[in-house]
Order: structure tokens, then sequence, then C-alpha cells
């Protein structure tokens, strides 16, 4: 009998890769996490819940398909890193933007 989680390891890398990405910018926005921790769960859920969708909707009209035995597990917590990771980044970028720069404080 083949394990379910029996699959290629680049699976862990991107796993991971996406968790530490996260994981670093909310550590460099650390002063925001309180009020977001509710904006991150809502946009953790939904994008899951579209990636289901797209999964399904794949699956059905035979864009790929899944042998069984070998369906990638480690595929949703991935997507909810990657959502997550996708935040944190967009969040990032709008702070940077709304930012004052230097340059137009010394006029």
């Amino acid at each position: 009998m083949e394990l379910i989680f029996d699959f290629n390891s680049s699976w862990y890398i991107l796993f991971f890769a996406f968790v530490a990405s996260w994981a670093i910018l909310l550590l460099l926005r650390r002063n925001h996490i309180e009020k977001e921790i509710r904006e991150q769960i809502f946009i953790g859920t939904s994008g899951l819940m579209s990636m289901v969708v797209l999964e399904l909707f794949a699956v059905s009209v035979g864009l790929w398909e899944y042998m069984p035995g070998n369906w990638p597990v480690i595929l949703w917590p991935t997507y909810i890193a990657a959502i997550l990771f996708g935040y944190q980044l967009l969040r990032s970028i709008e702070t940077l933007l709304h930012k004052p720069l230097i340059l137009s404080q010394l006029k």
C-alpha cells in the first residue's frame, strides 16, 4: 500500500519557503500583528476555499488528475502558506508606499 504522504521533497522546500517568507514579513511588521490576525484568518480561509473550487474545477474538466495514492497532501498547507505570504507582502508594500519619504521631510 502506497502512503498518501509520499510525495516529492520539493514540496517541503516550497512550503517552508512560503512559511519562512510569511514569518519574516510578519516579524518585520510586528506592530500590526494584533489587529491583522482576524484579517489573516479570513484571507487564509477564503483563499483556501477558492483553491478548493479551483482544484475541483480543474480535476472535473480534465486539466489534471491525481493518481490514487499519489495525491500531494502538502498542496493545501502550501496554498495557505502562499496566501498568507501574499497578504503580508501586499500589506508591506502598502505600508512602504504610504510612509513619508525622508527627502520630502527635508523641504
